[in-house]
């Protein structure tokens, strides 16, 4: 968590509308914290940053556990921003990712992430860093605008 808050700043407002959340999440012998910076109005989410920082265990190269995690981040984004899985007859619509709304560019925030040094066995890092970015996006509305929102997807809820 004091990885995460060097790298993401202080919880909290920014300026009106726009504030910080966090969460942490444990996977694959991995913990992974990411703050999400949010600016957010009637019926608009931006998320300006995702910082994140990740205990794995020991690394071989944490540039490339770095990518992995922001990769994660991203597609954690992605879901939490547009993923709505719709149902027909019990079936899924989409049955592949190309029918699933995707992140776009113009929606990826500036990432960030650290690794932290450790001498423990390495665990995963892929999938860690898709969890947490919901709960922290949800965390920064909260706090942005006063509004709880339990629901995925984000967009459409305010």
């Amino acid at each position: 968590l004091r990885a995460v808050m060097r790298l993401g700043g202080p919880l909290g407002l920014v300026e009106p509308g726009v504030a910080r959340g966090i969460a942490l999440h444990e996977s694959f012998g991995s913990i992974v914290a990411v703050i999400a910076e949010v600016a957010a109005k009637p019926g608009e989410i931006h998320v300006r940053r995702l910082s994140g920082a990740i205990d794995c265990g020991q690394t071989v190269n944490p540039g490339i556990v770095a990518a992995q995690v922001e990769g994660g981040m991203l597609f954690g984004l992605g879901a939490a921003l547009n993923g709505d899985i719709q149902f027909d007859s019990g079936r899924p619509t989409a049955t592949n990712f190309d029918a699933a709304p995707l992140l776009t560019l113009a929606q990826a925030p500036a990432t960030a992430v650290t690794v932290l040094p450790s001498t423990a066995a390495p665990g995963g890092v892929g999938e860690p860093g898709t969890p947490p970015v919901a709960p922290a996006v949800a965390n920064a509305l909260f706090i942005a605008i006063g509004k709880r929102i339990r629901d995925l997807p984000l967009i459409g809820k305010l």
